[in-house]
């Protein structure tokens, strides 16, 4: 008899370190998931922030202003923190000169961005550039305004 309840304390123990293993591994995987949601919306958060502020440009130019710097910088340091997130920059024209002459100064403004950022410390294999030239317009139209709004680097989240 006392073999028996002998017997029956030891699986009671044992079904009970069982369970409670059981749940400390289910606890685990739980805050595993927590903790990948909470980078992935640290991530798309910084996503959202490189592909928000857009640089512009003067007419003809292709260098990056002053108040554009600090855009960039911007960008640059969440891609040095995010390595995953991987960006195009987009270099676009106002609707003035030929298709030719625009595709090549989106290049180069594009170039302008992408230089910039690689100083700054990205790696050049998180970014990536295109020219667009004047066949994406913003804004439809004609007039300084119009065009001004036109002649910009965008930057797209292509990977995270």
């Amino acid at each position: 008899m006392k073999a028996l309840k002998t017997f029956g304390l030891i699986m009671v123990l044992a079904l009970a370190l069982a369970m409670g293993a059981g749940c400390a591994k289910k606890n685990e995987e739980v805050a595993a998931g927590t903790a990948a949601d909470s980078s992935m919306a640290a991530i798309n958060a910084a996503a959202e922030q490189i592909t928000n502020g857009i640089v512009y440009f003067d007419f003809n130019k292709y260098d990056i202003k002053a108040e554009y710097r600090t855009v960039l910088q911007q960008k640059a340091e969440l891609m040095k923190q995010y390595p995953s997130i991987r960006v195009r920059i987009e270099g676009n024209c106002d609707a003035r000169g030929t298709q030719e002459y625009n595709l090549a100064l989106g290049e180069r403004r594009a170039r302008a961005a992408y230089d910039y950022m690689v100083r700054l410390g990205v790696p050049a294999d998180q970014l990536e550039m295109i020219s667009f030239g004047k066949e994406r317009p913003a804004v439809m139209g004609s007039g300084e305004k119009v065009w001004a709004q036109n002649r910009r680097d965008e930057f797209n989240v292509i990977a995270r």
